[in-house]
């Protein structure tokens, strides 16, 4: 796969993501847009299931109020993992608002 491929393929949930990591490391040097999507895409899984994991052991203890702000929170990764998708596509290396700088620092040791 091209470096373009690999990076969309990377926001395809975790198998997607093991996927392109595999396939990239095939290539030396990893071009950078790939390391790049890597990055942003493993950062959105990880907050993802954070919220999940955080969602469910909430789901019985606390109010409605918390379930629905992070059902909210929910919808803005949604958007998130479309604007990390369609700058795969488009072969940029630009970073999800908000997140996407602190992914690219937090998550260093994916080369």
């Amino acid at each position: 796969m091209d470096a373009k491929t690999t990076s969309w393929v990377s926001y395809l949930w975790w198998i997607g993501w093991i996927i392109s990591l595999v396939t990239s490391n095939n290539t030396t040097p990893k071009p950078s847009l790939v390391v790049f999507h890597l990055r942003q895409s493993f950062g959105l899984m990880v907050t993802w299931t954070a919220l999940w994991l955080i969602r469910m052991f909430t789901l019985f203890s606390f109010s409605g109020m918390i379930y629905w702000l992070i059902t909210a929170l929910f919808i803005g990764l949604f958007v998130f993992w479309i604007i990390g998708l369609i700058s795969a596509v488009q072969g940029e290396e630009k970073p999800i608002p908000v997140l996407g700088p602190l992914f690219q620092q937090w998550f260093q040791f994916i080369k």
